[in-house]
Formats: C-alpha cells, sequence, structure tokens
C-alpha cells in the first residue's frame, strides 16, 4: 500500500471541501464551551442528569443487549500498527495447592484504530490547551492527567442514537474518504425516525467493519469515512454528551489546513464531548433494523484510571 494518504482514498469517495485553518479556529470558538460547568473536568457529559439516566432506561423495552467492543486485537496489520498483547502468565503449575489456576496478561497501547476505547477530556489538546483552557503541559505529566482524566468521568450512561449512514444509503458501507456532513446527520435522522437530543450519545455507523471483512483491511489512518467539520455545529446545538463510531469520528484525510484530527479537537477540547472510537457497529446496526427504532440505553464503564487520558472499552447498547 502506498504511503500517500490520498492515494488509499477510493475514486468513488467524493472530495471533502476543504476548511482552512482561520476558518477552523473560528469555528472552535463557535462551538466552545470553556467555562460553562463548574465541574469543567467532566465536560459536556455535566448535561446528563439522573433524569437523563431514567429517560434512557424506559428505552430498554425488549431486553436486547448488544455489546458495542471489538475482540482484543493481537494481529499486527495495515490497521492494527500497535497490536495489543495477551499472553498467559501461568498455566496451572506455577502455584502447587489445589486448586489450580490459569492467568493471563493483558496490555495496550490503545488510543488508535484497534481498540475500542473512550477519550477522555485530558487526550487532545488545540493550540497547547485542553478543554477550558488548561495549558496541557501543565496539566500532563510523566504521572498522567491532572485535569480531564476518565477517572473524572465514572460510567457514563445516557440515550444512544445510530446514525446508519449505510442502511439509509443503501449501501453496505461508507467508501473511505466519504464525509459525513451536516446534511448526511439531518437526512439520517429523519429517514431512522430518530433525534440527537440535549445529553445523548450520537453513534455513526460507516460500515467500517463489514467492509473490512468483504474488500480486507486498509490504513483506516490515512482514509476513512467521518464526520465534516460542517455536522460539528449541529450536534453542538443539540447539546451532545458523547460521540462515537466505527472510526474515530474523523474524516481521514483530514478537510482542514493543518489539523491532522479537527473533529477531536472541537469535540474534546472545544465542546468538551468524550469521544469513542473503533465501536463494532454491526450488531447494533441488525439489532436496531429488528426492533425498527434507532435509539437505546448505552452503559459505558471506563477502567478507573487516575490520570488516564482514556480506557479500554466494551460498551453495551440496551434495546
Amino acid at each position: 500500500m502506498s504511503n500517500d494518504p490520498a492515494s488509499t482514498v477510493p475514486a468513488e469517495a467524493p472530495q471533502a471541501p476543504r476548511v482552512s485553518r482561520r476558518e477552523f479556529d473560528a469555528l472552535f470558538a463557535e462551538v466552545s464551551t470553556w467555562g460553562r460547568w463548574e465541574r469543567a473536568d467532566r465536560g459536556a457529559w455535566n448535561r446528563v442528569t439522573p433524569a437523563h439516566v431514567r429517560r434512557a432506561a424506559a428505552l430498554v423495552r425488549d431486553g436486547t443487549a448488544v455489546p458495542l467492543g471489538l475482540p482484543w486485537n493481537t494481529r499486527p496489520g495495515p490497521d492494527n500498527p500497535r497490536p495489543a498483547l495477551h499472553y498467559m502468565s501461568d498455566l496451572g503449575d506455577v502455584e502447587p495447592p489445589e486448586p489450580a489456576t490459569h492467568k493471563d496478561f493483558l496490555g495496550t497501547d490503545y488510543h488508535g484504530k484497534s481498540v475500542s476505547h473512550l477519550d477522555a477530556l485530558s487526550h487532545v489538546a488545540y493550540r497547547g490547551r485542553l478543554y477550558g483552557g488548561h495549558p496541557a503541559r501543565e496539566a500532563i505529566g510523566a504521572d498522567g492527567a491532572r485535569f480531564g482524566s476518565v477517572a473524572a468521568l465514572g460510567p457514563l450512561v445516557t440515550r444512544g442514537v445510530l446514525l446508519d449512514l449505510p442502511l439509509v444509503l443503501g449501501t453496505g458501507w461508507l467508501e473511505p474518504g466519504r464525509a459525513v456532513r451536516a446534511t448526511d446527520v439531518l437526512a439520517a435522522e429523519e429517514a431512522l425516525g430518530v433525534s440527537a437530543d440535549d445529553g445523548c450519545a450520537v453513534l455513526l455507523r460507516s460500515g467500517r467493519f463489514r467492509r473490512l471483512r468483504e474488500r480486507g483491511p486498509w490504513d483506516v489512518g490515512a482514509a476513512s469515512a467521518g464526520f465534516h467539520v460542517d455536522a460539528v455545529p449541529l450536534l453542538a446545538e443539540r447539546g451532545v454528551s458523547l460521540l462515537g463510531a466505527d472510526g474515530d469520528s474523523d474524516l481521514r484525510p483530514s478537510p482542514v489546513e493543518g489539523v491532522h484530527s479537527p473533529v477531536h479537537a472541537l469535540a474534546v477540547a472545544a465542546m468538551g464531548v468524550p469521544l469513542l472510537d473503533n465501536l463494532d457497529l454491526e450488531a447494533l446496526s441488525a439489532a436496531c433494523a429488528a426492533a425498527g427504532r434507532h435509539e437505546f440505553m448505552i452503559v459505558v464503564t471506563p477502567l478507573n484510571v487516575p490520570g488516564g487520558t482514556g480506557s479500554p472499552v466494551n460498551p453495551v447498547a440496551l434495546l
């Protein structure tokens, strides 16, 4: 595969409108919620109250539980340059008294394209500042994050909506490089009979893992479907508290001059919205289609890592 990111974008993927750095900075200021909440380390999650959780629980009707996390991926590939680790540390012959036990080790550099994970507010800085204006060099050290740690978020429970773009468009998947724009979000909401609103989680399905099964792996860091930045003001206006995708929410190649992950910058650093990356949304797509509804209760329980910039997760959608 070529190292030129542009060469990895299929010819049928429409060219995304380019955005200058000046335009992007204006957009960052437009959607920023800096100074809005006393608990700044929780960012947009301050929107979610017990009433939001009760509303989400009321969406559980038939009791279907759909896990959204990927299998632990230890095999290297173009879409997994930093494989996770899993090895046995005890095969039952280390400790002599009965009963025998079997133990294993897990390890991962999880921020990337292959592990389902949550990005906390300490994960992304723009122009040297974390969400709320905290200088990144002061807030992040060798011992971890002193602001915006994943431990500040705790369990995340709210109403979730699935924007199943391939279903709406009648395709198996969105081709890598396909921009999901504000008009696409509105069209998907209308077609699916669902709407993002205050405190909810929005999950974008591009069909990445169906394409992977049928076409094989590719360098998703160079080319992937995702939100164009012009969709972010709509999500900000709706008051979303969590954003996720079967990619990492960002369109790649980036349409923004000098910013490789503009949706990360806008969501995490400007809006205080945590991100869920690399979700497996294929089973959820099928479950929502079978149920005839694309809203559900979502439960995310990140590891309690003081100073952590995020966490591997296996979220669950409950219908």
